[in-house]
């Protein structure tokens, strides 16, 4: 069905409703409408890296992770692949008369701002700082889980609009100010490339931005409405409208709040400040029309979902697709990719499997739960930790798991008697051949707004990029007692180890929150069952780097893209068990839309592996600052030891244009140059000149 018939057919459906029953409907928990047989539908759903809040479904690597693969194709699998299970959830949820929050087909994922600080709590849910990454892995999120048929398999939403990323303490009042060349260099690309992949849904912000609360911004609304042709719908964070009048002080009550919001055109209320309505319409505030116009477009979002056919699409989903064998095999190779290796020492790993040996398995997230599923996550029927992988993986060692440390070192609870466990993990270590140090974060120390602060936390942000004392404290002592030792880093940012542990470490692996398999990735990787492939969708600094205020967005000294400063780790970085060779890239076709390049790939190592090929752009304008570089491509290859293959790039000339001071793109007047390799390209590189 098209939209303009969907359109039609929401138009006749709403024509029959009351004013009452029409703002009723604009509310996520929408009340059924019993005279006009029209069943209640709640709006809030989440799936950022799988089905959430609503029993089992399969947890994918959060979204992060998922970025970390630098592979669009194999997003697009795994958003179709929850689509398939959100239907097959929705059919036996509908037939048992449940229609509670968690359980329609409207998805408020995925998450795409801009992760330009790495201490952001909900950086994690995001796909980096890049917005060249995060347009490319969003456009295929949302066509995998959104499908290509005749009706919607389920929705996706883009959020959150716009200018959020921090800091989670005082998003309810925030007011991110931002220049228009960075709103329309950095912040805003990704959402206008989800407008283009057709989203159904956008999400505002908490915060304000330049002055305007993002629910109720007639600036943004022309952006996304008038200049991008978004035809969707457009729904507030929840409690959002509450806090235009609470938070940002903006109107004077919250009639004025709500009237405001519906007014700029956000059609969905997450919360109950659309109560209001009622009030606001019979003062004249909010006429019928907008009313009306707001639960049409609601209502085609739902005919194209199809709950009004007679026979709905996708009823023959069946609920056995819910962690079905393909998803599980789906999420171990999407866990197995989102792996970025940053050290491996003089080829230490991989290990051989069938060699005995003793292991120990050490640390806070050795047999960690939360570690793999990160947040907005569902519950897995089966859970893999780096101990029970290690365990599967190496079945002639002799295995050794020990705590080692709490998490994060709370005083107040040192009766418990899980602190102070250094040596117990300094004693598993020491008895070891190897011992792999399991470190990181879980959901409960970074995340979305936890509500408390101490040394290492703000609600939920990070203070610092290194890991929390009692941690660092076992990884020394780890590795004063084990020669031998891998770390294993589950957190949804950066973490810096430390000198001592980085100089002593045989190999560091950076899992993210790896997914419900995770720990069999990485027992995986380490056993060299698969070379890793991921690369880092953000910059890695050292703890002791000083970064700009969390709550300055400009760019400047921020991401790969404005800092030139060395980091501890470049974004798009990330080791192989092989080498790649890569020839010179030649320039094949060119028009106003796209360049077209290829290049000769080889694996000039002995084990086949996937390589993730990038290309960066570099250019200057005389009436601008300019991106030091800018990621503008990446193409998957999987080579055979030994093999070469022509490798084709195809790059949108949007991320080639220099971004005036008024945010308009234009071409840039002095030139540009391409550069294609396995990361970024070092300063004394020439790259391919592109002609005028």
């Amino acid at each position: 069905m098209d939209k303009q018939s969907a359109r039609v057919r929401a138009q006749e459906i709403v024509s029959r409703m009351t004013v009452e029953e029409k703002i009723s409907q604009l509310l996520y928990d929408a009340p059924a409408i019993e005279r006009l047989g029209i069943p209640a539908y709640n709006w809030w759903n989440e799936a950022c890296h799988g089905v959430a809040r609503a029993g089992v479904a399969t947890v994918f690597p959060q979204s992060i992770g998922m970025a970390a693969t630098f592979n669009p194709a194999l997003v697009y699998e795994v958003a179709d692949a929850i689509s398939t299970e959100a239907r097959a959830k929705y059919n036996r949820s509908v037939a048992y008369g449940d229609r509670g929050i968690f359980k329609g087909l409207t998805f408020w994922a995925p998450n795409i701002n801009i992760f330009r600080d790495p201490r952001w709590g909900r950086g994690q849910e995001t796909c980096g700082e890049d917005p060249f990454l995060t347009s490319a892995i969003t456009a295929a999120f949302i066509k995998g889980l959104q499908g290509d048929g005749e009706f919607y398999k389920a929705t996706a939403c883009a959020k959150h609009f716009a200018g959020h990323s921090g800091p989670e303490r005082l998003r309810h009042g925030f007011n991110a100010e931002i220049s228009k060349k960075d709103l329309y260099e950095t912040y805003l690309p990704a959402f206008y490339h989800a407008v283009k992949a057709g989203v159904a849904g956008v999400m505002g912000a908490y915060n304000r931005t330049n002055g305007e609360p993002c629910c109720a911004s007639p600036t943004l609304m022309e952006i996304l409405r008038k200049n991008w042709g978004f035809d969707g719908y457009f729904v507030s964070d929840c409690g959002a409208i509450c806090d235009i009048y609470e938070g940002h002080h903006y109107t004077d009550d919250l009639v004025h709040a709500a009237a405001a919001a519906l007014n700029a055109g956000c059609e969905l209320n997450c919360g109950d400040a659309y109560l209001s309505l009622v009030e606001a319409y019979e003062s004249d505030l909010v006429t019928e029309e907008a009313i009306t116009d707001a639960a049409v477009r609601l209502y085609t979002i739902r005919v194209l979902l199809g709950e009004f056919e007679e026979k709905r699409p996708y009823a023959d989903t069946p609920y056995s697709a819910v962690s079905c064998k393909a998803h599980k095999e789906l999420n171990l190779r999407a866990a197995e990719e989102t792996l970025v290796l940053l050290e491996n020492k003089n080829g230490f790993l991989p290990l051989d499997p069938e060699t005995p040996r003793r292991i120990a398995v050490v640390g806070p997230n050795a047999m960690s739960v939360t570690a793999l599923e990160g947040n907005y996550n569902g519950h897995a029927d089966e859970y893999v930790t780096v101990a029970d992988g290690i365990r599967r993986v190496f079945p002639r060692a002799e295995i050794t798991v020990a705590d080692g440390a709490p998490l994060f070192q709370d005083e107040r609870r040192r009766w418990d008697g899980f602190c102070d466990l250094e040596s117990e993990g300094a004693a598993a270590a020491a008895g070891a051949d190897v011992t792999v140090l399991c470190l990181g974060l879980d959901r409960g120390v970074e995340g979305e707004d936890l509500g408390y602060e101490n040394e290492f936390t703000d609600y939920g942000d990070r203070k610092t990029t290194a890991l929390p004392a009692c941690q660092m404290k076992l990884a020394e002592a780890v590795c004063n007692a084990c020669e031998n030792v891998v770390v294993v880093v589950m957190c949804g940012s950066a973490a810096d180890l430390g000198e001592r542990v980085r100089t002593h470490a045989k190999a560091v692996i950076h899992a993210w929150y790896p997914g419900a398999l995770g720990g069999l990735a990485v027992a995986r990787a380490i056993a060299g069952a698969f070379s890793p492939s991921g690369k880092l969708p953000i910059t890695f600094y050292s703890a002791d780097t000083e970064l700009p205020d969390m709550k300055s967005y400009d760019m400047t000294g921020r991401t790969y893209r404005f800092d030139a400063r060395k980091p501890l780790y470049p974004f798009g970085y990330g080791l192989s068990y092989t080498r790649f060779v890569y020839g010179v890239p030649e320039l094949t076709g060119s028009d106003k839309n796209a360049v077209r390049l290829a290049v000769n790939v080889r694996n000039d190592g002995s084990v086949d592996a996937l390589e993730k090929v990038q290309c960066y752009a570099r250019y200057t304008d005389s009436r601008t600052t300019t991106p030091r570089l800018q990621l503008c491509a990446v193409e998957p290859v999987f080579l055979s030891a030994g093999e070469t293959k022509r490798v084709g790039l195809t790059v949108d000339r949007f991320w080639l244009k220099a971004v005036l001071q008024d945010g308009s793109r234009v071409d840039p007047d002095g030139g540009v140059r391409l550069f294609v390799g396995g990361m970024q390209p070092d300063e004394a590189a020439e790259g391919l000149v592109l002609p005028d």
